[in-house]
Parts: structure tokens; sequence; C-alpha cells
């Protein structure tokens, strides 16, 4: 049973990187800027889910792992916040004029 749900999940996750890539690479180079923005926001909502997830995880049972594993995934989502929002500056600075 469980292999049967592991097979579904890595199934899901190679669709979901195929799906990704085309999605992606079919998109203008106008639209970049407004997409980065709105995966920036995706992004601060997995921050908050690790916010959680990681609290909890302290707070019942006192499970060690799990609140490591809440720490690291809300230091890679603020790595992918923080980088995403330098992008779209530099990305924006782009189409200011020029002096």
């Amino acid at each position: 049973m469980e292999s049967t749900i592991l097979i579904f999940l890595i199934f899901i996750l190679v669709l979901s990187i195929f799906l990704g890539f085309e999605i992606i690479s079919k998109v203008p180079s106008l639209l970049h800027t407004p997409l980065m923005s709105g995966s920036n926001a995706i992004s601060g909502v997995t921050v908050v889910g690790a916010l959680i997830a990681a609290g909890l995880a302290k707070g019942v049972g006192d499970n060690d792992v799990a609140a490591i594993l809440g720490g690291i995934a809300i230091f890679l989502a603020m790595i992918n916040v923080v980088g995403g929002y330098f992008v779209t500056d530099r990305m924006l600075n782009m189409f200011k004029k020029k002096k």
C-alpha cells in the first residue's frame, strides 16, 4: 500500500516538473516581472506554512526532527522570497528611463 502511494507521489512530482517547465517556457519576456512578483507572494505563503509547521512540531510532543525540518523550510523559503524581490527590483530597473 505504501509503495503505491510513493509511486503516485513520484508521478505527481515528475508531472509537475514537466508541466511547470512547459508553462514557464511559453511566458513572454514582458510578463516575467509580474510572474516573479506572483511567485514571491506564493513563497510568502510557504514561509507562513513553514512557521506554523515548525511551531506545531515543537509544541506537540516536542518532535525535534520536525522542528528542524520546519526551520530548514523557513530558511529556504526566505532565500526564495528575498532573492525573488532582488530579481524583480533589478528587472523593474531595466524598464526605467535613463537620465
